[in-house]
C-alpha cells in the first residue's frame, strides 16, 4: 500500500453517512452512462468497485444485473447494503480484490481510480475479474477541475489562506486527468475498443451541503479546511457564498456546471 493508498483510507473511515448526505448525489450523475459503457443489461454478472453508498450497484439490480459490489471502507459497504439489498456487498479494496479471475461480464469504477496510489495496477486487477470480451467502464473528475470543484480553492486563495500541501500520486504513477489520458491508461492496461468522453452538467446543491461535504472530512478540500483556524473557516465560507451568488435561483439552490471523464474498453479475448 502507497503512502497516498494510506491517505485515502484514512479519509473515508467513518465518513459514509456525510457523503450520503453531500457529495452522493453529485457522484451519482454518471452511474447510468457508466452502466450503459460497460453493457449491463438484465442477467449481466456486474462488479461495481468502490461502491461507496451503493448508487450504481442499486441501478444495475434496477436493469436486472446480478450484481456484486465492494468497497474499501466498512462504513461505506454498510451503506451499499441497505441501499442495494439484492446485491453481495463485500469489503476490499483495490488493486488485490477477492475476487476469482474472470468472474465478472461487467466492471464499473465510479470515481474511483483518482483514489488510488496506482492507478495502473488498479486497472490490470479490474482487467483480471473481467472475462474476455466483457467491457470495463471507469470515471474520475478531470483537471483542471470544473466550475463546482474549483469554487472552494477559489474561495481559500481570494482571502489570503495558508496553503496546505496534500498527498499526490508519485509522479511514475500519475496521467493525465483528461480524456486522452484516461483513455491511455486504460489501453496501457491491454483493453482493447478504448473509448473516453467527457460528461458536462449543471450540478443543484446549496452552498450548505457543498460546505458541510469538505468540512466533514470528503474530498481533497477537507485536509485544507482543517488546517485553517475557526476565524479563518469561518472567511472562506463567507467568500464561498459570494462566489456561488451567480448560480444561486430563488429558492436558495445553486445549479454550477461540472464535469467527468467516462472511459470505456474491452478486455481482450
Amino acid at each position: 500500500m502507497t503512502a497516498f493508498d494510506s491517505y485515502e483510507r484514512a479519509q473515508w473511515r467513518g465518513g459514509a453517512d456525510t457523503f450520503a448526505r453531500t457529495f452522493a448525489p453529485l457522484c451519482a450523475y454518471p452511474a447510468d452512462a457508466l452502466l450503459d459503457a460497460a453493457g449491463v443489461t438484465a442477467g449481466s454478472r456486474t462488479l461495481d468497485v468502490g461502491t461507496g453508498t451503493g448508487t450504481v450497484a442499486a441501478l444495475a439490480l434496477a436493469r436486472g444485473a446480478v450484481v456484486t459490489a465492494v468497497d474499501a471502507d466498512s462504513g461505506m459497504a454498510a451503506a451499499a447494503r441497505s441501499a442495494a439489498p439484492g446485491a453481495a456487498v463485500r469489503v476490499g479494496a483495490l488493486p488485490a480484490l477477492p475476487f476469482a479471475t474472470g468472474a465478472f461480464d461487467a466492471v464499473v469504477a465510479n470515481f474511483v481510480l483518482n483514489h488510488v496510489g496506482v492507478p495502473a495496477a488498479a486497472v490490470a486487477e479490474l482487467a483480471r475479474l473481467t472475462r474476455p470480451g466483457g467491457r470495463i467502464a471507469v470515471t474520475i473528475w478531470p483537471y483542471p477541475p470544473p466550475r463546482l470543484q474549483s469554487l472552494l480553492g477559489e474561495a481559500v486563495r481570494a482571502i489570503g489562506a495558508a496553503p496546505v500541501a496534500l498527498p499526490r500520486l508519485a509522479a511514475e504513477h500519475d496521467f493525465a486527468r483528461t480524456v486522452a489520458g484516461l483513455s491511455g491508461l486504460l489501453a496501457a492496461g491491454g483493453l482493447t475498443e478504448v473509448t473516453g468522453r467527457q460528461l458536462d452538467w449543471r450540478h443543484r446543491t446549496t452552498v450548505a451541503d457543498w460546505w458541510a461535504g469538505a468540512e466533514g472530512g470528503i474530498g481533497a478540500a477537507s485536509v485544507l479546511l482543517a488546517a485553517q483556524p475557526a476565524a479563518t473557516r469561518d472567511r472562506i465560507r463567507a467568500e464561498l457564498d459570494r462566489l456561488a451568488e451567480p448560480y444561486r435561483g430563488t429558492d436558495g439552490v445553486c445549479a454550477i456546471p461540472t464535469a467527468a471523464l467516462l472511459a470505456t474498453g474491452t478486455v481482450p479475448g
